[in-house]
């Protein structure tokens, strides 16, 4: 089989299934906007491809077999490696209208519609958060894939986040409920009727992976597999709740993305350099910023269901403040980091221009920050694609 003709097979597949999901998910007189939009993101993609595979090509990390290509390019990419990009903006965006379309008969006792509920909680759009720093910290120690980077790439792609997330949409209901962002791409309002359901799918859908992880590594990989299960737990559940004790909620949260890179090299027996700890110090300095800035936006629900926060002990001000200040630090640590770490540097300059606007932000306009906050995700895949593009360039010296 050619590479043309598996690009072709993804292309077809995709767009049957991104014109039933749109079909079955749009509102009337959305179809126009929806596919003028799956144009705009493919035109970004295929700029971003362009780049990033000439870089990869350039650098020989990889080549294509002339027989089973074109020959037309684009740079150095060959023209089938845009069939992907155009495949996942066809299908993923029809499906998110599909799965967060309105459903009648939402008030059955049934289990009718927890599979798309569970899916939207699990926060797709974030799931590239916590799969790639594993990935990477075992790629770039092994240097070589095998079925343990697979399990555990996709473990914290999908499973992970299902618990993560669910779980804390499930005990986060009553004030969710009061927050006008719940119910899209920054979370569910799962139904009381899904509650249960959705703490038995995290459960079934993690204990699994997290065996088979601890059965493929030593105390160091049990360690890290246990702190980070039991962070993803205790920032939600009852009785817990760290996300309600402020400045251990931001602590709780950066170890949501920082400990799979740490379950990531405990697997590939990574040793542990002041350099290595430096980049995992300023990453995790990097996660309490992010949550810090984003509890800001959420001061005013999350006062009114009675729960604490970072934000709402110190306001809004100050958390906007801190946030730029753990960023800012976390940019110099880089510096001090090996070649070409300190090129990471730079990246923290796009989340405190974002952010900085906010600095005298007060209590009662603090929701306002939730455009900013929007723009953060977004900034995560212009982030995530630097931090790769850095990491090729280090696979390249130590080749």
């Amino acid at each position: 089989m050619t590479y043309l003709w598996l690009a072709l097979a993804f292309i077809a597949a995709a767009a049957v299934a991104g014109v039933i999901f749109a079909r079955q998910g749009a509102q009337p007189g959305e179809a126009g906007k929806h596919w003028k939009a799956v144009g705009l993101a493919f035109a970004v993609l295929a700029v971003l491809t362009a780049v990033f595979d000439s870089v990869m090509i350039g650098m020989e990390l990889f080549h294509y077999d002339s027989s089973h290509i074109l020959g037309l390019k684009i740079g150095l990419a060959p023209i089938e490696d845009f069939a992907y990009p155009l495949a996942g903006v066809v299908a993923l965006p029809g499906l998110w209208m599909w799965l967060t379309r309105k459903r009648k008969g939402s008030g059955s006792s049934n289990l009718k519609g927890l599979v798309p509920q569970a899916l939207l909680a699990s926060r797709p759009v974030s799931w590239i958060n916590t799969a790639y720093p594993f990935a990477a910290a075992m790629l770039l120690t092994t240097r070589e894939i095998d079925w343990i980077l697979i399990v555990g790439t996709f473990y914290f792609l999908i499973p992970y986040n299902l618990a993560m997330y669910g779980i804390n949409d499930v005990f986060d209901y009553e004030s969710d409920l009061k927050n006008p962002r719940k119910g899209g791409i920054e979370g569910a309002l799962l139904q009381p009727r899904l509650h249960r359901p959705m703490l038995w799918l995290a459960a079934i859908t993690n204990i699994p992976f997290l065996l088979v992880l601890a059965f493929a590594g030593g105390p160091a990989v049990w360690v890290s597999l246990a702190v980070s299960a039991f962070a993803v737990v205790a920032y939600s559940v009852a009785g817990l709740r760290f996300k309600e004790r402020p400045v251990l909620d931001s602590l709780t949260s950066s170890t949501h993305f920082v400990s799979p890179a740490v379950v990531g090299l405990a697997l590939a027996g990574a040793e542990v350099t002041p350099g290595l700890l430096i980049l995992l110090g300023a990453f995790f300095l990097w996660g309490m910023a992010a949550h810090a800035f984003g509890a800001v936006q959420d001061i005013e629900p999350d006062r009114q269901a009675g729960i604490g926060s970072i934000a709402t002990v110190i306001g809004a001000r100050r958390t906007v403040r801190l946030a730029v200040g753990l960023w800012l630090v976390a940019g110099l640590a880089m510096l001090a980091t090996p070649w070409p770490g300190p090129l990471a540097a730079i990246i923290a300059i796009p989340y405190i221009v974002n952010c900085a606007p906010y600095w005298t932000v007060t209590d009662t306009t603090a929701a306002r920050t939730n455009v900013a906050w929007r723009r953060f995700i977004w900034l995560n895949y212009g982030s995530g694609f630097l931090v790769t593009l850095i990491f090729i360039l280090q696979w390249s010296l130590t080749s």
